[in-house]
Formats: C-alpha cells, sequence, structure tokens
C-alpha cells in the first residue's frame, strides 16, 4: 500500500450484498430506509477498491479521514445516514457504469475523463456530493440510450 492509495480489502463485497444494496439505491424509498439503518463502516473500503480510489478521494467523499474510517471498520460502526445513501447511490452507480460501458474498467477510465454532458467535467470527483451522483447518474443514463449531447 502507497502512501496516495486507499487501504485495499482483500476481498470485494459479495456480490450479492452489492446486488442488493445496488437496488436499494435505485428505489427512492429503500435507499433512504437503508441509509436510515446505516451501512458498515467496511463498506467505504469496497467502494474503495471497486472504484480504485486514492486516499484523498476516499477521505474527499467521505468526509473522513482513513484514520477514522479503519478505526470504525474495527469497531464495526455504521455510517451515519448521509454516508450511506452516499455509498448505496455510488454502489448502484458502479453497477449502471458497468452495464453502460460493457466491464468495470472500462467504467473507470470513462470516470476519470472529462465528460462532454457534465460541461467538461471529471465525473469521479463529483461523487463527493449526492447531487454529482446524480448528475454522474444521469450522464451515464444518456450514454446508455445514445443521447451524447
Amino acid at each position: 500500500m502507497t502512501a496516495t492509495t486507499a487501504p485495499r480489502r482483500k476481498t470485494a463485497a459479495p456480490r450479492s450484498t452489492w446486488d442488493t444494496w445496488g437496488r436499494t439505491g435505485q428505489d427512492s424509498f429503500a435507499l433512504v430506509m437503508a441509509a436510515r439503518k446505516g451501512l458498515p463502516a467496511a463498506t467505504a473500503f469496497e467502494v474503495a477498491e471497486a472504484f480504485q480510489l486514492q486516499t484523498a478521494q476516499l477521505e474527499a467523499i467521505y468526509e473522513l479521514s482513513t484514520k477514522t474510517l479503519r478505526s470504525y471498520t474495527q469497531s464495526k460502526k455504521l455510517l451515519n445516514a448521509a454516508s450511506s445513501e452516499k455509498t448505496l447511490k455510488i454502489i448502484a452507480l458502479y453497477q449502471l457504469g458497468v452495464e453502460v460501458f460493457g466491464d468495470a474498467p472500462a467504467f473507470l477510465r470513462w470516470l476519470g475523463k472529462p465528460a462532454h454532458g457534465l460541461a467538461g467535467e471529471v465525473p469521479l470527483p463529483l461523487l463527493e456530493t449526492s447531487g454529482g451522483i446524480d448528475l454522474v447518474e444521469e450522464e451515464l443514463s444518456r450514454i446508455a440510450y445514445g443521447d451524447l449531447a
């Protein structure tokens, strides 16, 4: 692990867990109810692994240091409602991105490049806010339906 790389878990979340959470992220009511219950803090590191996030990117998304996230994980603490909501939306976004681009590497490449439909903004930093996640999701939907303008 380098100084700029977020800690990597040895195993990713079980697909069935991410599949369930991803579907939750697509249903507004279910998303809010699940977010209020909270997700395990370890999920933040699963997101970091899936998105190949650097430490600074992970910290910007969760507004917590990796040290704090690690402490929460070790003590089996849950993320607060806002961070849980963001996580559920990010998981759903990941699933949509893989579906649209055909595989994770292609989706992750797209996240790191300026997007025409986002006024030339790079999508990945937009994941720092719930509204930004929504913008990236809308752009993915436009790409999926062939509306690249």
